[in-house]
């Protein structure tokens, strides 16, 4: 039978990932939530059939527990969980730059820790989950995390020592193409396409792009050479970016997320 897994914190990621695993096959009544407002508790076990908790219920009855709040908010929910986690318990964290370390802590000592990052594509089944061992993590452990967050996308395993850097690259990247889209659909527009037919053009592009990287297994620079042909269209635009520095520009603003993960877990800022 499946363990019981509660979320705590249940927002839009913590919602996404409970339809998710319901859809793999998880039954409801196996999966506590907890939400700071009575109103949204209430609203998930209508839409899922789950089964809203306090954290504290949440902490004695659940076999898993994911941690889906916001990391300004995770070491007060550790002070709240930790007087009733039994030993043995799983906690997974899916907070933006906090360490396993700050969890194990706060925690009844050896109390197995994951650290997960995943991203909102999740909402429609596409996400790239990070997944990190804490110190008293198994590869148990870790296939336990890799099954529910398997239910919502993709799932990597990776050296903790990498998540800052797998942050600033999935956590957030979609952002990033969100931010694109927007900037060649204003092009389009000043191009003289009307916007709808500028945005329906951009995202399918996007996604043919995205399924061909993907499936085919070539390098991007290989795919790019085969759209651009000498003295085209495509190779004056690819002159036009590198002028404008956007490679430069994007490894810069990678940069900044993966240091501002980093000062997440410092806790240097607010």
């Amino acid at each position: 039978m499946p363990q019981k897994v509660a979320v705590l914190g249940t927002g839009k990621i913590g919602e996404a990932l409970l339809s998710g695993v319901i859809r793999s096959g998880w039954p409801p009544a196996d999966l506590f939530i907890t939400a700071r407002r009575p109103e949204r508790a209430e609203e998930l076990r209508v839409r899922h059939g789950v089964v809203p908790v306090t954290n504290q219920e949440a902490a004695k009855q659940a076999d898993t527990l994911i941690l889906t709040v916001k990391p300004q908010d995770m070491g007060a929910l550790l002070d709240e969980l930790a007087p009733h986690i039994p030993a043995g318990r799983l906690v997974i964290s899916g907070a933006a730059g906090i360490p396993t370390t700050f969890l194990e802590e706060r925690l009844p000592e050896g109390t197995p820790v994951v650290r997960v990052m995943t991203n909102t594509p999740a909402l429609v089944d596409e996400a790239m989950s990070v997944i990190s061992a804490g110190t008293h993590a198994s590869a148990q452990h870790l296939a336990h995390a890799e099954e529910i967050f398997g239910a919502v996308g993709k799932t990597l395993r990776v050296p903790e020592s990498q998540q800052d850097a797998a942050t600033a690259l999935s956590g957030s990247g979609p952002a990033y193409f969100y931010y694109l889209v927007e900037a060649m659909t204003d092009a389009g527009i000043l191009l003289g396409l009307p916007r709808d037919k500028a945005h329906e053009l951009i995202v399918q592009a996007a996604i043919g792009a995205a399924v061909m990287l993907r499936d085919s297994g070539e390098h991007p620079v290989k795919l790019r050479e085969n759209v651009t042909s000498p003295a085209g269209t495509t190779i004056n635009a690819i002159r036009e970016l590198e002028n404008h520095g956007v490679r430069a520009a994007l490894i810069a603003a990678l940069e900044a997320a993966r240091d501002r993960s980093r000062e997440l877990a410092s806790g240097t800022s607010n």
